[in-house]
């Protein structure tokens, strides 16, 4: 009997390992003193020294996405993020230039959350025109669309190219921390893309890109399972 519970321990110890072993991790190296200008072109120099993530999946699509980059450099003030896109036909819905057409246009996006109970988390959506969408929600789908992130502590800008589109982002770690997103040295963080590949009266068309695969049949971005995290070096 007592050999019987041992083994029940040991395998519950290796599957939880295992799921720990499944979640993806990006490290994020730090700028040893200096601090990134952002400019919505991805061109300065310090980028070099970022890890490059490509490895974007269509969870819900049979085809290959077309290219995605997502590069995290941080400071002692400061988490930088660099998307680049190719998108040889760029959507981006302008009306009343309100931040909900930011869902209905091409985008890139990163939600952050404290835990895996997602009460709350939060979400950037940004798109090539370098408008955002930042909410606050709670699991499921609960939105507050009137949350804005702390002002003065985002800057996002964005340039579009023939090929595709480039956005450059600066999140100031005291609103990180505020929002209590930084534990230690990790982030628990989902990065996705919206393709829009058709806008019309109703509703945009759109595929979706991600870092992680869901566990969902259906689009969905809103729940633990699409969440990796990133590691701040030092």
């Amino acid at each position: 009997m007592i050999r019987f519970l041992f083994l029940i321990i040991m395998a519950a110890g290796l599957l939880s390992n295992t799921t720990k072993d499944k979640v993806k991790t990006y490290s994020v190296r730090k700028l040893k003193g200096e601090e990134l200008v952002i400019t919505g072109k991805g061109e300065s120099p310090l980028w070099k020294n970022a890890i490059e993530l490509t490895d974007f999946i269509y969870p819900w699509e049979k085809e290959t996405p077309s290219f995605t980059s997502f590069k995290a450099l941080h400071s002692e003030n400061w988490l930088y993020l660099l998307y680049q896109v190719k998108d040889d036909h760029i959507n981006v819905l302008v009306k009343t230039n309100e931040k909900l057409e930011v869902v209905s246009s091409d985008r890139v996006e990163i939600f952050f959350r404290k835990d895996d109970k997602m009460l709350p988390y939060y979400g950037l959506e940004m798109d090539p025109n370098g408008r955002v969408y930042d909410y606050m929600a709670e699991y499921h789908r609960k939105f507050t669309p009137t949350w804005s992130w702390p002002a003065g502590e985002l800057i996002i800008k964005a340039n579009k190219v023939a090929d595709g589109y480039t956005v450059e982002v600066a999140i100031s770690k005291k609103s990180l921390k505020q929002l209590e997103l930084i534990k230690g040295n990790r982030i628990q963080a989902g990065v996705y893309r919206g393709d829009c590949v058709e806008i019309t009266e109703d509703n945009s068309k759109i595929k979706w890109i991600s870092w992680v695969r869901p566990d969902s049949p259906t689009p969905n971005f809103h729940i633990p399972s699409s969440f990796g995290v990133l590691k701040l070096e030092d």
